[in-house]
């Protein structure tokens, strides 16, 4: 494992719309944490909020970054989906959760003791987010 890369990754959801719970958060390591396994990698931290997760990866040379990202995505929107039916809300105007961007940092020399603490510090959603009604842009007031 010593030739192994340790990476941050972040997703957004599209148009940062705020999304997650604490039990979606939850289901989603779980989910992410399976994927990281079916490709040989070691998900060593997750976090996230209401709109946006954070993960710390630990893979080997031989895993594409992109195509471990595209499935990390596409299974946790997909399993998302299915195990909580009233998220389908939330794809109403683009049919997908996840913006098509993604964050993959550079680690260099920190120690990965210190990019967990810095993971496990992040706000995390504790109890149920008020969302905006269907249609209605929470933005719209603040011009």
């Amino acid at each position: 494992m010593r030739s192994w890369v340790a990476r941050p990754l972040g997703f957004v959801t599209k148009y940062r719309h705020p999304v997650f719970t604490a039990i979606h958060l939850d289901r989603m390591e779980a989910n992410m944490r399976a994927v990281c396994e079916d490709f040989g990698c070691e998900l060593v931290e997750f976090n996230g909020d209401t709109e946006h997760v954070q993960l710390l990866v630990n893979f080997p040379p031989t895993v594409a970054l992109s195509r471990l990202v595209n499935s990390l995505k596409g299974v946790s929107s997909r399993r998302l989906r299915q195990e909580f039916p009233d998220l389908a809300r939330h794809y109403w105007r683009a049919r997908r959760l996840w913006s098509g961007s993604y964050y993959a940092g550079s680690v260099g020399g920190a120690p990965l003791n210190l990019l967990r603490a810095y993971i496990e510090q992040q706000r995390r959603p504790h109890d149920a987010i008020h969302l905006q009604p269907e249609g209605r842009n929470p933005l719209a007031n603040a011009w």
